[in-house]
């Protein structure tokens, strides 16, 4: 019977892999992160490249060795070390080394996954909710967030949420990423086969005013294919065996492990 006591045992179902494009999403739509992300990144020739950036920071700092999460904390960085501006004009400065948007970041990660994990799963009792919620600090805390400023607890939390989303903004700059990322146009096959799907699921996981600001379409059918897909995934994926489940988290690990072998 499958257990869940901490972070471990949520971070590797790979299920929670759909909800990454909610989870960029919810990244830009904070200004100074999607001023970042548009001027730094480029997911109009690399979508998955923040996916795969991710994943690998997240699996390893779940269930990775002291010595793998430094490596792979300090990988990500020299990568964020760049992405900075100062103010001009209406244009607010920026950089991925401010820990409020560690913060944020973090903190998108958390909720999508704890909000996939419950849709597929269900509720988890309050104790492990308030035991994993805390170990998600670490997401932030590895790049060098101060601890202190992630929330105490779950109802902390959701009065810093609240408060985030009521801050939010998406830009033009955040609706082209939101375009690139959703609309590839140099991407595999298979991506560009599943892009319907992720679109939908994408949308889905949003709410109304964040769906209405980056201009994606919504219906009443669309919420009914959503719907039916939630529902077939939590009716077949936890009797997935545990090998596919987590097969993702394994080879991220396994990768990392290897880089570090031949460096």
């Amino acid at each position: 019977m499958r257990q869940v006591r901490e972070l471990r045992d949520v971070a590797a179902e790979a299920v929670l892999i759909v909800g990454g494009g909610s989870a960029i999403l919810l990244q830009i739509a904070d200004e100074r992160v999607g001023l970042g992300v548009a001027h730094h990144s480029d997911f109009a020739s690399r979508p998955l490249d923040r996916l795969h950036a991710t994943l690998t920071y997240v699996y390893v700092q779940a269930y990775g060795t002291a010595a793998e999460r430094r490596y792979v904390a300090r990988k990500v960085g020299v990568a964020h070390q760049p992405v900075r501006s100062d103010a001009a004009g209406q244009r607010p400065a920026y950089s991925a080394s401010d820990p409020d948007l560690q913060l944020w970041v973090a903190a998108t990660l958390y909720r999508t996954a704890i909000g996939l994990h419950e849709r597929v799963y269900g509720p988890l009792p309050d104790k492990t909710t308030e035991h994993i919620y805390r170990e998600y600090a670490v997401l932030g805390a590895a790049l060098g967030m101060p601890k202190s400023l992630w929330p105490t607890d779950r109802a902390a939390f959701d009065d810093y949420w609240s408060r985030a989303l009521s801050a939010l903004r998406v830009t033009p700059e955040a609706r082209r990423v939101a375009r690139d990322l959703l609309h590839p146009r140099i991407a595999p096959l298979w991506l560009k086969a599943a892009m319907p799907l992720a679109r939908l699921v994408t949308a889905g996981l949003l709410d109304d005013t964040l769906r209405d600001a980056y201009g994606l379409p919504w219906s009443s059918s669309r919420q009914r294919r959503f719907t039916a897909f939630m529902t077939i995934t939590r009716m077949l994926w936890p009797r997935l065996p545990r090998g596919i489940r987590h097969r993702p988290a394994i080879r991220y690990l396994r990768r990392v492990r290897a880089e570090m072998t031949s460096h």
